[in-house]
């Protein structure tokens, strides 16, 4: 991984973890070890993907689609 795309996934992912501890109730290691493990947070570091241009909102949606039920769905023009 880059260090550009490493800077892009450093000013993301706060925001998808302060989404999962707001609305999960959870702490932040417990937020941290949901998204540093899941397949979105791989497909995030992928640079080729450009997944991180969906912006954290819509990330947190799709990786709480994951959580639920082991699958991601993006959008069309992701991918």
């Amino acid at each position: 991984m880059n260090e550009s795309i490493s800077s892009v996934i450093a000013m993301i992912t706060p925001g998808i973890l302060n989404l999962l501890i707001e609305n999960r109730n959870i702490n932040l290691e417990d937020a941290s070890m949901l998204l540093y493990s899941s397949q979105l947070y791989k497909t995030l570091e992928d640079e080729k993907t450009k997944v991180w241009r969906l912006g954290y909102p819509l990330l947190y949606d799709l990786l709480e689609e994951e959580l639920a039920t082991g699958k991601i769905t993006f959008p069309e023009e992701q991918i």
